[in-house]
């Protein structure tokens, strides 16, 4: 029973993580309130199956990231854009249009422009492992059932011992 309700606190968790990720919430809190728990309970693994990939990715917030990074290149790829007609104009007669305008801005586009760079996405990937055993009440538990369970054994064979002992006597 405590197991289990270990592995359902750890779901709640989990699904406040997700739901943090996607509100553009707090996700820090989250996910150590979501490691925290984790790491002092039983049973409470975040493994998907799949072995793939990790349980937690915080998805939307590297999505956001990528998409900010995305805007502040776009803008200062614009602003470029104007700067290099304005260069090109300096050097390149307004009478003339075509090639030599067309390469020129493109040349100064190629040479100042900025490159989206890349974000690592095992930044925001996540996966936490809980303990064998916790000195919870899971643990507790599980102490104690092995304890009854050894001394049941243990019963039935000083039970066994002393009937086979009484009949060879």
């Amino acid at each position: 029973m405590a197991l289990r309700q270990n592995n359902l606190n750890m779901v709640k968790l989990r699904n406040q993580v997700f739901a943090a990720d996607k509100a553009n919430g707090d996700t820090e809190t989250a996910l150590r309130n979501l490691r925290e728990y984790i790491y002092s309970h039983m049973n409470t693994n975040l493994d998907s199956g799949n072995g793939i990939k990790p349980p937690i990715q915080l998805k939307y917030s590297y999505e956001r990231l990528v998409d900010a990074e995305k805007k502040r290149v776009d803008a200062a790829n614009a602003k470029i854009y104007n700067d290099a007609q304005k260069y090109c104009e300096q050097f390149i007669s307004h009478k003339v249009f075509g090639g030599a305008s067309i390469s020129c801005v493109q040349n100064y586009a190629s040479t100042h422009g900025l490159k989206q760079q890349p974000i690592p996405d095992t930044l925001y990937k996540f996966d936490f492992v809980s303990p064998a055993w916790t000195p919870d009440l899971a643990g507790w538990s599980m102490v104690v059932t092995i304890l009854l369970a050894l001394l049941f054994i243990i019963r039935l064979g000083l039970e066994k011992w002393v009937k086979h002992d009484l009949a060879n006597s």
